[in-house]
């Protein structure tokens, strides 16, 4: 699963994102088992589609942490962890696709949930999945008190603290012209506390040590950050159909992103001074964080 000989492409293609939906089928509840609707549209959420960044992260950081003492015990600990991030982020775009805050028709090149399902149908999903990630976090086949750390940090991720947090400001600053520092902290809790939180839930399921650990968590919150900018930048310059979801949403609801602030090009280079810190943080790894070097090369120049 986490073979450092083949190339990233593969690596990410075949042993993260076909290997975690293999994964999230197994755990998610059938949709033919009662309530068959709320199962059916949870699948529909979480299944078929999506870049498996944040599980990806989880994985790439037990690599560096272990490289390839990685036992299978701590696999299928990573693998929960990956698991219970990836349905944390599946239940937050399913709430943020609603009416209610973006408003959105169409996610991963297909309607929304709540476009499908319905608004009250979507709202359950979300709820369902959010208790979900914590269910399979208790799975995780290692010693009780990295269980306990690894679902308070999760917990903070997602929480008023980290994402939500971040989503109330962003429908706060509606309107509104911000300064670079009220906008990096809205994105440092909105995309980037999950982000960081993926990197250090790979960590704590690892047992990582206290150096290692403070060098990952600035690497996550840094590439969070970066995240968040060339997401915005994409917002600007690419098609619905390439982004899978309706671009220029930003500049239709007013809301301010990095482009807006900082200017198409400024951005830009922003994001490729995130990128180099990021990669600065982890250098004593070594060829131990050559995947979550790759992922930080993918996070810049990807397309949608």
């Amino acid at each position: 699963m986490l073979n450092e000989k083949i190339s990233f492409e593969h690596w990410l293609k075949a042993d993260v994102q076909d290997s975690m939906e293999g994964f999230l089928k197994e755990i998610l509840p059938s949709n033919q088992e009662f309530p068959n609707e709320l199962h059916e549209a949870m699948r529909y959420a979480v299944l078929g589609g999506g870049k498996r960044v944040r599980a990806a992260l989880v994985l790439a950081t037990g690599l560096a942490v272990h490289r390839n003492e990685l036992n299978s015990s701590l696999l299928k600990a990573l693998q929960y962890a990956a698991a219970a991030v990836e349905l944390i982020h599946a239940y937050s775009l399913v709430h943020d696709d609603m009416p209610c805050m973006d408003d959105d028709k169409l996610r991963r090149g297909k309607p929304t949930v709540h476009v499908k399902y319905g608004e009250a149908q979507a709202l359950l999903v979300g709820d369902a999945l959010q208790t979900s990630a914590f269910e399979q976090l208790v799975k995780m086949p290692v010693a009780p008190a990295l269980v306990v750390q690894a679902v308070r940090l999760l917990a903070t991720a997602s929480g008023s603290m980290g994402m939500a947090g971040g989503q109330s400001l962003d429908l706060k600053y509606v309107n509104q012209s911000l300064e670079l520092e009220q906008l990096q902290q809205m994105h440092r809790l909105k995309t980037g506390a999950l982000i960081e939180g993926s990197v250090m839930l790979g960590a704590v399921a690892c047992g990582a040590n206290y150096e290692d650990r403070q060098a990952l968590e600035t690497f996550g919150s840094v590439l969070g950050l970066a995240y968040q900018v060339v997401d915005d930048v994409l917002d600007q310059v690419q098609d619905t159909e390439k982004l899978g979801k309706t671009a220029g949403k930003d500049a239709q609801h007013n809301k301010p992103n990095y482009v807006s602030v900082m200017g198409l090009e400024q951005a830009q280079n922003f994001a490729k001074e995130l990128h180099e810190l990021a990669l600065d943080t982890i250098i004593h790894f070594g060829p131990r964080a050559n995947r979550l070097r790759g992922i930080a090369e993918f996070v810049l120049k990807r397309s949608n």
